[in-house]
């Protein structure tokens, strides 16, 4: 953790609130994002420093310390595994219950932690028309913590769901890949993992995703492409990730 991070730690209100307009303005700061079309109605939204720094960390820390976090044992391929991040599960009321691999999360209030609703409210303002009313919280707690390649294309978040993700702390690699399709032809010979070494390859995109940014799946996203966080090397610190859903009633 460097010096800032320590000394905005130690003086972070325990339930800190959005900076007013004059300070940062979300449909301002969305304007410095970048659109990545993937083709075929997928299309990804990045925003490198969406929030302001000092905010982030003052979020950073009151999530880090006030948020209930659990690593559930999930069951995958048959076997028992622990799940190799912290998580939590915030969501409106009345909305269906949600489960993944044998886990079904107890889903938390928005009232519960105030400052997500700080949080929610400057990304409904960044993005007109979205909707979000659950919330999936990660905690990466170095850099052996990951989440595995997936895509979020369960029923219950409709065939086309729009999905915003939100980082503080540490930066973290956030990869996409196309999901193979049975239709398409065989690759040749080449073995597969020289094909992963090409650059360029419009199948791969990587982002960096940094302290207070903004990334959105949209579009088939979902449906067409598979995305992880991946182990990494090198010593890390801390990262928090938000991701905004909407779950049909």
């Amino acid at each position: 953790m460097n010096s800032l991070m320590r000394k905005l730690t130690a003086n972070a209100d325990p339930a800190p609130s959005t900076p007013s307009p004059s300070e940062f303005d979300p449909s301002e700061s969305v304007r410095k994002g970048k659109s990545f079309d993937l083709g075929h109605g997928s299309e990804v939204f990045h925003v490198p420093r969406f929030f302001p720094a000092e905010q982030s960390w003052a979020w950073f820390d009151y999530l880090n310390k006030h948020v209930p976090w659990s690593r559930p044992t999930l069951r995958i391929f048959g076997r028992n595994l622990v799940q190799p991040r912290d998580s939590c599960y915030v969501a409106a009321e009345g909305l269906p219950a949600i489960s993944y691999n044998g886990h079904s999360p107890r889903a938390y209030s928005w009232d519960d932690f105030p400052p997500l609703k700080d949080i929610l409210d400057a990304v409904h303002k960044a993005l007109p028309g979205s909707r979000f009313n659950s919330l999936v919280l990660n905690r990466y707690d170095g850099n052996n913590d990951y989440v595995s390649w997936h895509s979020d294309d369960e029923v219950l978040y409709g065939p086309t769901p729009e999905i915003a993700s939100v980082t503080f702390g540490c930066e973290r690699e956030f990869l996409l890949k196309k999901k193979p399709s049975k239709m398409s032809p065989a690759s040749g010979d080449e073995p597969k993992s020289k094909r992963l070494r090409k650059s360029h390859d419009p199948d791969q995109h990587s982002f960096v995703l940094k302290h207070g940014s903004l990334l959105v799946m949209k579009g088939y996203t979902q449906r067409d492409w598979l995305h992880s966080v991946p182990k990494r090397a090198k010593p890390m610190s801390i990262r928090i990730n938000l991701t905004f859903r909407c779950v049909l009633r």
